[in-house]
């Protein structure tokens, strides 16, 4: 089975950065397992799901446990268990956990309500007797909810509206909770919850959002929440508010009063301007107001003396206040997606500042006074800056005006669909887009679309060219339309190349003007993701479509009065036409191909080798000129006009038909200035000037030439963990095969990468499985038992496909599957068939695969993965588990890197992590404290106070807080279960809880 849309989307695209939490998405991966997804998007991150599998399956281990251990000696009952602990613990809450990740894993959910919950009641020293039914499902209990400072009401649907209840019923309990969360979906119990909050004076974290569940179609449900009451000013002690995700219109009066406040988060409202006396909160240290519709900051921010973070990206700000540069504190701004025009020069006043975003304003300029913070990093992309300014277009007449046409979003099962006279915005699956204006068809058509493969035969390319995309077949061919319509084909990204559409018309391919652009907001072909890259055209007829990079190509039109063509790629490079060089007109293209200097020393074996710029000369119609034209070229790097050695240089001239390559030095005038040189000639063709000491430099250009068109590639063979029967090729260009490797090694194991192969753009080669291994025949890909391949560099060229032991085969098969340059040899000497090395041979790469045994029903006896319990604690205590580093990880957000390095990862380490998990936030910082927490497994005691030290030198003391009363809970519950049983004398466990030491 080969799954088609592997090739479809790179991996290249830029997601932003968002700091207001997680969401849940509504479905898992392919294997039904649970997904966590950071609020930006990007595609699920297997690692998280097996974070969460591993999360799941240490809790079903404890209470499976449970029974023995209360059936077991009163020593052992009397030690607290490790499920005990974190049913103590303020983010145990199995529901909690369930909701933390996805839908998806609603059996898991399922599990919980009727063993953790049973075993909460039945292990708890004084159950619950408050009935929560309404408005919480039936099966959730109190201890699933409330610890000692802890309440987590947004894990239910409609759960804030339990809070009043709760008040009325346990006031005493509540008033020490430090740490609330509520869901907003609700409105009427969010405004019965609002009025027990001022009651609770002791809150130090507050959270009331949004998006925390999603309706059937798999949509967030807004936050509802529009302002909070005047009374919250009471909360003295609040530190953490978060808001994120509702509709706030305005900041509310009330947050103006609370003296202690760090952290405020207000992202995704409906924020349009800040008041005045936000100056007021002299202890805010993060501010996000990232996704709302800000047009200005007030002078008033600049007082916000302690102010470390200030995120107003993705606004509609046109300008920032000159007192921006007051906040002495201030380490990281994000400014991106704003309408900026210019930056304060005040700005040169941050002297903390390391991190500007900037990119996607419309910047021209950059103050000076930036540079002079040498340790500042700056990201300035999607930027004009050094363009002039632009007149604004002039609005259009009545007559002119477009009116809105219809769109229309189409499914990657639909192939066919109507367009009427009025036009329609087609959005085909991928990424690719059709504009049909208003006019262009006189009566409603059915029109069809399909993606083929990149065969041979759909694909044409001229030299060095690189297919960016799949070819778009568009039907039927033959219909005209009366205006012309944009034809939108995704690409993958290059770089210092031009990007072109091709148009094949059943007997040639052709070039068509193009225009890059990027695709619709509303339509994006990574769901969460920035929209893709588009390279547009007009056509008026349908045919084949496909995207491709090559050399920039400069032309002209040369007259009997001559011309000069100047390489818009190298400006040394011109082209001087003289008059009556030419009787007629013609058309002159001139392409100017770049080479290393170090590549060509190493191929050619010549230290001192030097070349210049590779011209391809092309014209319409190929016939010579009638007066000799002067060519320019730059000099190779490193020689000058004073230094070179005129016997070392030699100009070459190529036949790009028969690929051969002539010295003509001697035939032509050379001469050289202090930088280039000149020479004249009377047809075109490809030059090429090499300073070398080898006499002899025929043969060493054409293996440079042909070493410029080939890339270095390395194959892939990985089976599927769960189905080792399904297995996934794959060849890749070598620099993209770690960060392909590390993607895949949740869902894949297999051997190394193979050893570093050559291979041309579009060339040919086949995939053989041996040594008892089979596969099916009835693939049209499949060619005498071999699958073929055909690569390009930027697609996947990745095909997946199911083996079985060959017939007869009994027992485990250790095979092999072998990957074949051009046709795949047959009838060889044994002998030979053993030697697989050299650079012409026809063996490519060979790597092994191994199938388990079958059991009697023909399945794969797998072997179970067991995964330890992660327990930070000291050995006898369990006081900081896997649980609690869960609920810890879901705060963290964009401070992961300070808090890693204080951790005390190396920088190596966490650069690691963050190009693993370079689209998804969540996954990343989970990673990261895991990976320390694996490490603390046999550092000895004191793992919870580096945590704590960690956090605090990071600045995030509302987390050190969390894990000190963690800690603090689970200390106290050991202490009391020791006392019961007479293990601790009395006097010892009376006293006031120790605050957390370096021996915890």
């Amino acid at each position: 089975m080969e799954r088609s849309s592997e090739e479809e989307a790179a991996d290249d695209e830029e997601d932003e950065d968002q700091a207001a939490g997680w969401t849940v998405t509504p479905g898992g991966l392919e294997e039904g397992t649970p997904a966590l997804k950071a609020p930006t998007g990007g595609v699920p991150d297997p690692s998280v799901d097996l974070l969460a599998l591993r999360l799941c399956r240490e809790l079903v281990y404890q209470d499976q446990e449970t029974p023995e251990r209360e059936t077991g000696p009163t020593v052992s009952r009397s030690v607290m268990s490790e499920s005990q602990a974190e049913r103590d613990a303020p983010s145990v809450s199995p529901s909690s956990l369930v909701d933390t990740f996805s839908p998806s894993i609603s059996s898991l959910s399922s599990y919980f309500s009727t063993h953790h919950h049973a075993s909460l009641s039945s292990s708890s020293s004084s159950p619950s007797v408050l009935s929560l039914t309404p408005p919480l499902p039936p099966s959730v209990e109190l201890p699933a909810l409330l610890t000692d400072t802890r309440l987590t009401l947004d894990v239910y649907k409609g759960g804030a509206a339990a809070l009043p209840l709760l008040w009325g019923s346990i006031p005493g309990q509540l008033k020490g909770l430090q740490y609330l969360r509520l869901g907003s979906e609700d409105k009427p119990g969010l405004d019965d919850a609002l009025d027990v909050l001022p009651h609770l004076t002791e809150l130090r974290s507050l959270a009331v959002r949004g998006h925390c569940f999603y309706d059937s179609q798999g949509d967030p449900l807004p936050g509802l929440l529009t302002t909070l009451p005047a009374s919250v000013s009471s909360l003295c002690h609040l530190v953490h508010l978060d808001l994120s995700f509702n509709q706030l219109t305005g900041l509310p009066s009330c947050l103006l009063s609370l003296p202690v406040l760090s952290t405020l988060l207000l992202c995704h409202n409906r924020l349009s301007d800040l008041p005045p006396g936000i100056g007021q909160l002299s202890s805010l240290t993060y501010l996000s107001l990232l996704g709302n519709e800000l047009v200005s900051l007030p002078w008033s921010l600049g007082q916000l003396n302690a102010l470390q973070t200030l995120d107003v990206s993705h606004n509609l700000l046109q300008r920032l206040p000159e007192e921006i540069g007051s906040l002495e504190e201030l380490v990281k701004l994000e400014l991106s997606h704003n309408n900026l025009k210019q930056l304060p020069e005040s700005m040169g006043s941050l002297l903390a500042l390391r991190e500007l975003a900037i990119y996607s304003n419309n910047l021209r300029l950059l103050p000076q006074s930036l540079n002079k913070l040498p340790l500042l990093k700056i990201d300035v992309r999607d930027n004009p800056l050094g363009q002039p300014p632009t007149p604004p277009p002039l609005s259009p007449t009545p007559d002119q005006a477009e009116t809105k046409i219809q769109e229309l979003h189409l499914g990657f099962n639909q192939h066919s669909f109507c367009v009427s006279p009025a036009g329609c915005h087609v959005f085909l699956p991928g990424g690719a887009e059709l504009l049909f204006p208003p006019g262009c068809l006189v009566a409603t058509t059915r029109l069809k679309w399909a993606e083929k493969r990149p065969e041979r035969k759909w694909v044409w390319l001229e030299e060095h060219g690189i297919l960016l995309s799949r070819p778009l077949e568009l039907r039927p061919h033959g219909i005209t339309f009366l205006k012309p319509v944009e034809v939108c084909v995704p690409y993958h990204r290059t770089q210092r190349r031009e990007v072109v559409v091709q148009r094949f018309d059943g007997q040639s391919w052709s070039s068509l003007p193009t225009v890059l652009r990027r695709g619709s907001e509303s339509h994006s072909s990574h769901p969460g993701g920035r929209p893709a890259r588009l390279a547009c055209c007009a056509v008026s007829q349908f045919s084949w479509f496909m995207v491709v990079s090559r050399p920039v190509k400069d032309s002209c039109s040369v007259t009997p009065a001559g011309a000069l063509l100047v390489s818009s790629a190298d400006p040394g490079v011109k082209l001087h036409f003289p008059p009556d060089s030419t009787v007629q007109a013609r058309t002159i293209t001139l392409q100017v191909l770049q080479v290393s200097v170090s590549e060509v020393q190493a191929v050619c074996g010549d230290p001192q080798a030097r070349v210049s710029p590779l011209l391809c000369l092309s014209q319409t119609p190929s016939i010579h000129f009638l007066q000799p034209i002067k060519v320019q070229v730059p000099l190779p790097s490193g020689v000058t006009g004073h230094t070179v050695d005129t016997s070392c240089l030699y100009l070459l001239h190529g036949d790009p038909t028969a690929q051969t390559w002539t010295d003509i030095t001697s035939q032509v005038s050379l001469y050289v200035t202090h930088l280039y040189a000149i020479f004249y000639v009377t047809h075109f063709s490809w030059y090429w000037l090499w300073y070398t000491t080898q006499r002899c430099v025929s043969g060493a250009v054409r293996k440079v030439y042909q070493r410029l068109k080939q890339f270095k590639v390395q194959f892939l063979v990985l089976q599927r963990k769960t189905d080792p029967s399904q297995v996934m090729l794959q060849c890749l260009p070598a620099n993209r095969v770690d960060g392909r490797v590390q993607s895949l090694s949740e869902q894949y194991d297999g051997p190394q990468p193979s050893d570093l192969c050559d291979l041309l753009e579009g060339e040919q080669f086949f995939a053989g499985f041996e040594r008892g291994l089979d596969i099916s025949t009835e693939r049209p890909d499949c060619v005498q038992g071999r699958l073929c391949f055909v690569f390009y560099s930027s697609l996947k060229n990745l095909k997946e496909v199911y083996i079985s032991p060959v017939q007869g085969q009994k027992g485990p098969v250790r095979g092999q599957v072998s990957f074949y340059r051009g046709e795949f040899p047959s009838n060889l000497p044994e002998e030979v068939a053993k030697k697989r090395k050299g650079p012409d041979n026809q063996w490519l790469a060979t790597l092994p695969l191994r199938l388990p045994a079958l059991n009697s029903e023909n399945n794969f006896i797998m072997e179970e993965l067991q995964y330890p319990p992660l327990n930070l604690g000291d050995p006898e205590s369990g006081y900081l588990t896997e649980a609690n580093l869960l609920s810890i990880s879901l705060q963290i957000a964009h401070d992961w890197r300070v808090i890693g390095i204080n951790l005390g990862l190396s920088y190596q380490e966490l650069d690691r992590i963050q190009y693993k998990y370079r689209d998804n936030l969540g996954a990343l910082v989970l990673d990261m404290l895991f990976h320390w927490a694996r490490g603390q497994r046999n550092a000895g005691p004191g793992a919870a106070s580096r945590l704590v030290a960690a956090m605090i030198e990071s600045g995030r003391r509302d987390l050190a807080d969390e894990i000190e009363d963690i800690v603090r809970i689970g200390r106290r519950k050991y202490s009391e279960s020791l006392r019961r049983v007479g293990l601790e004398e009395p006097h010892n466990t009376g006293v006031d809880e120790p605050t957390l030491g370096a021996d915890v």
